[in-house]
């Protein structure tokens, strides 16, 4: 028994370690944007498209991140109206459009069981303020789980590519989206790691945008050194850029053989979403 007492000692350690770094559950979809693709498609080609790029993943959710907020300037446009009594001007760096674009896309999103991020292009808007409103707005909706801020858009006009997040302005982030849902998540996106917030990691997904690779084995590499930089925090890629098709379109199936590497190399991979700039040569649309 004595002999067997090191060996248990050190299978328990190595089931701790296992179960600490467990690997995270799998979304996958699209990226939609108004200015991405054009006409922009219904709710049921979303959902199809988004439906079809988990399929390709064993496990995967099927996921959305659904931009909200773009940049203009220094001002961030929401794609809805102000709450009520309220108007752009009672914001600093906010507007507002006069109806609401997502309603209904959400709705037929609940019913589908799509995840949805829900992001911002900050611009000069305080991503706190920012974080409130969208997830106020669409809290009842059961798709909704997070907000995204795409980092290369926060303060673009003081800072080149974007302001680095710091670990307090992350924390803030977080926090304001559990005050309107405790489960709620925040992903941080850019391309540069000095962009990241340093050491906070409750409550984060980063996301890697790069684009631009002379070829696959380039962009495995460097989302690998992304991954293994932020792990055991769960990290996340767009990819399909037309920057990138020379290589991605002599794929036989290009979704799938470019998320299945990264799954194969990051442990720690818990999104991968197809942008919507090159999303109709993968899934027709009208």
């Amino acid at each position: 028994m004595k002999k067997l007492l090191p060996i248990l000692i050190l299978f328990a350690a190595a089931l701790l370690v296992s179960c600490a770094k467990k690997t995270p559950a799998l979304r996958a979809g699209l990226r939609a944007s108004s200015y991405g693709i054009r006409p922009f498609p219904d709710s049921e080609w979303w959902t199809e498209s988004s439906l079809s790029m988990a399929s390709r993943f064993e496990g995967a959710s099927p996921a959305l991140v659904w931009i909200v907020g773009t940049v203009d300037g220094r001002y961030c446009w929401l794609n809805f109206p102000a709450p009520e009594g309220k108007k752009s001007s009672d914001y600093e760096n906010i507007l507002f459009a006069p109806l609401d674009d997502n309603e209904a896309y959400l709705q037929a999103f609940d019913e589908a069981g799509i995840k949805v991020w829900l992001q911002v292009e900050p611009g000069g808007a305080d991503v706190e303020t920012l974080i409130h409103l969208i997830l106020s707005r669409y809290a009842e909706h059961p798709c909704v789980i997070g907000a995204g801020v795409d980092v290369e858009w926060y303060q673009q006009k003081t800072y080149d590519e974007g302001k680095p997040v710091t670990d307090e302005e992350a924390a803030a982030w977080v926090a304001a989206a559990r005050a309107v849902n405790p489960e709620y998540l925040v992903f941080v996106k850019h391309w540069l790691i000095e962009k990241m917030p340093p050491t906070e990691r409750e409550g984060l997904v980063f996301l890697n945008d790069s684009q631009g690779f002379d070829s696959f084995d380039a962009m495995k590499a460097e989302f690998a050194a992304w991954g293994a930089h932020f792990d055991p925090s769960p990290v996340g890629f767009q990819f399909g850029y037309r920057s990138d098709a020379d290589w991605w379109r002599a794929l036989e199936n290009p979704p799938a053989d470019i998320g299945n590497a990264l799954r194969e190399s990051i442990p720690n991979l818990s999104d991968l979403y197809w942008v919507d700039f090159t999303a109709k040569e993968i899934w027709s649309a009208p």
